[in-house]
């Protein structure tokens, strides 16, 4: 038996044997709390100092090694415990561009050689980590690094993507496909002359974008990039490094690091925020990982018959309500905004997570920059040891200070239940689903003028304020918008597809809260039908430019739809007694029909009234509307602030799978 396996099934049976003692239902109960923010490596030219939380070791050692790749280790050295479960040892010399590993003994035999859990630099595929200087990993320029400005929440418009999706596809010439640097890239254009990368999202005007995991992931070899394979990375190695498949030299720890703050200087210097998506829920591997190597059981959540539990649906879960978990989430999503100058964090599956270690996050990072935003999945992917009452779900939001969660209320109403490929919805004709359209406006607050017992999964209100709601039709997960309406309408031509694709994030888009788009959504992407294209070739998940030639009205749709956003604060209520006093449903006969008035030049608009009707059916609908003259701004598909043509109150006709907006 290899001593790599001896190591694993010693960690699992000490674990075992810890969860099955009946005298002691949480063993870690009693471990102590170490306060003082230095684990991990701090480093200076004359000596690096190393600390590890492991209360139970025997022994702990660490071997150090010349490079990342598989050699000898030139040092051993073993570590001296210190006070409240911390070994420490610091070694004399300039260590720089060292690398490193821990071993623990315990009185079952040593454990796996890991990687400090604190690292800030590892090389190729994560196993080893490396001694860094960050004051020299800085790009030029990097001290004068902004915030781009943002007034309040309610003003962001999400834009969700993967990395490598954006650069890696020949119809732009990106000179970095597939990487941090891509995203820096400027002036890149698809063969018609139409702006791509950066570029092109600037002109969508979105205020954030939202990278997919960047941080080092397991699943991809790093050291074998002409294999091009690919992962969406929520399989966590070690979570304060950028993933190494996304940089130009993935085995010297400092070209991630100045990499992945190049492109986020970048993005800042055209205007846009950068949110990083955590997933701190679970771990790529489970008893091989990190956390299991140095401190076996302690950051997981367990069964009563002593497996690990498994509500993030990857074959473990984290125990963010343990002190030293909870420390290790604040102090790594600190590090991230510090160093990395983020605006953000989107927290897979946050469900998973408890509400205290939410809240603290939340109030660590607003210390530093009260903009910075904060959101997640609201539910978990399966069941969980922790009781829900505790957890950061989407029914508990309300517990949860500053922090948004999504809507998939409004998302299934939209177009359909996610995981019922061929059901329709409000803009494919399926009636019902009023409600649930109505309580995605008001950004999931309390309305008197919603049934909430009509509404298909929250049954009562669950954000305390707007910016507390993310609203939105596609991401990642499930089919893009178009592939979905292609497979839930499989009869209709395209010309219809559009139009309910664009009606789709016309909902999303003038409604209360923080709406969010998929990359690409706004030139009809599609990924040939697959649904889950986690590991799915580039063939798949690449964005295809060519498609804002094909699709450049709707492109042209999208972006005047942001610009509307953007202009008029009537869309961003701050607050939802705002919402309650400013928004009123109208009256509409018939499925299918949405219409809502909003007055009183709401949140200081120049508009004094905005009347929006959604119509879900496929044939022209006659609603009533207050009296008054009108310019149509959004009709048919079609949108311009400087009006389409002018309307007098009364009974109006709204397109088929369309919607039409009036102000005066």
């Amino acid at each position: 038996m290899s001593k790599t396996v001896l190591a694993v099934f010693s960690i699992y049976l000490i674990t075992l044997s810890a969860c099955l003692d009946v005298k002691n239902p949480n063993p870690f109960a009693s471990y102590p709390e170490y306060s003082n923010a230095d684990l991990g490596l701090t480093y200076t030219p004359t000596a690096s100092t190393f600390k590890i939380y492991s209360p139970d070791a025997d022994a702990v050692y660490m071997n150090f090694y010349e490079n990342g790749t598989i050699e000898e280790s030139y040092l051993v050295d073993q570590m001296l415990k210190e006070e409240n479960g911390v070994w420490e040892t610091t070694i004399e010399g300039d260590l720089l561009g060292k690398f490193y590993t821990i071993q623990v003994f315990r009185e079952r035999g040593w454990l796996k050689e890991a990687v400090d859990p604190y690292a800030k630099a590892v090389g190729v595929n994560g196993m080893r980590a490396m001694v860094v200087d960050l004051s020299k990993t800085n790009p030029e320029g990097w001290e004068n690094d902004k915030r781009p400005p943002l007034a309040k929440p309610n003003d962001i418009v999400l834009y969700e993507l993967h990395v490598r999706d954006l650069t890696i596809h020949e119809s732009s010439d990106f000179k970095n496909r597939g990487k941090f640097l891509g995203l820096t890239e400027t002036g890149k254009t698809n063969s018609d002359g139409l702006a791509t990368g950066i570029d092109h999202i600037k002109e969508l005007g979105v205020t954030h974008v939202h990278l997919l995991p960047s941080y080092d992931f397991l699943s991809l070899d790093e050291s074998k990039p002409e294999e091009n394979k690919y992962n969406w990375g929520y399989d966590p190695q070690n979570y304060n490094v950028p993933e190494g498949s996304y940089s130009t030299d993935p085995y010297d720890g400092n070209v991630r690091i100045r990499e992945f703050k190049k492109m986020v200087q970048t993005f800042h210097e055209n205007g846009i925020r950068v949110i990083l998506d955590v997933v701190y829920n679970h771990t790529g591997s489970s008893v091989e990982s990190n956390f299991y190597s140095i401190l076996p059981g302690y950051y997981y959540r367990f069964n009563p018959d002593g497996s690990l539990s498994n509500a993030s649906g990857c074959g473990n879960e984290t125990a963010s309500e343990r002190p030293m978990v909870r420390k290790f989430m604040i102090e790594s999503v600190k590090y991230w905004v510090e160093e990395y100058h983020l605006d953000g964090f989107r927290f897979d599956l946050m469900g998973i997570h408890d509400i205290e270690t939410m809240n603290q996050i939340t109030e660590e990072l607003h210390k530093i920059d009260p903009s910075i935003y904060v959101y997640g999945e609201g539910w978990t992917g399966g069941g969980s040891p922790l009781g829900e009452e505790f957890r950061a779900v989407k029914k508990n939001v309300p517990q949860l200070n500053e922090v948004a969660a999504f809507s998939d209320d409004l998302r299934d109403g939209v177009k359909g239940h996610v995981f019922t490929h061929d059901a329709k919805a409000f803009i494919s004709g399926l009636e019902g689903l009023e409600e649930s359209v109505k309580f995605g406006i008001v950004a999931a607050g309390q309305h008197d003028q919603i049934d909430y017992e009509k509404v298909n999964y929250s049954k009562a209100p669950w954000a305390n304020k707007p910016a507390q709601c993310i609203n939105y039709v596609s991401c990642h997960d499930n089919h893009t918008l178009f592939d979905r309406l292609t497979i839930s309408c499989p009869d209709e031509p395209e010309s219809e597809l559009i139009k309910m694709h664009k009606l789709a994030n016309t909902i999303v888009l003038t409604s209360q809260g923080v709406p969010f788009l998929h990359a690409g959504v706004e030139f009809m992407r599609t990924k040939n039908g697959v649904e889950n294209s986690y590991e799915s070739p580039d063939s798949i998940n690449q964005i295809d430019w060519n498609r804002k030639t094909q699709y450049k009205e709707v492109f042209e749709y999208y972006k005047a739809l942001v610009n509307l956003r953007k202009s008029h604060p009537a869309f961003k209520m701050s607050t939802t007694e705002e919402i309650q006093k400013h928004l009123k449903f109208l009256k509409t006969e018939g499925n299918n029909l949405v219409a809502y008035q909003i007055t009183g030049e709401a949140n200081g608009d120049s508009w004094k009234d905005i009347i929006l009707i959604f119509n879900g059916n496929k044939e022209v609908k006659e609603v009533e509307i207050p009296q008054g003259d009108y310019t149509m701004i959004i009709k048919d598909g079609k949108i311009s602030e400087a009006g389409l043509g002018q309307q007098n109150g009364g009974k109006v006709m709204v397109g088929g799978r369309s919607a039409l907006m009036l102000v005066r």
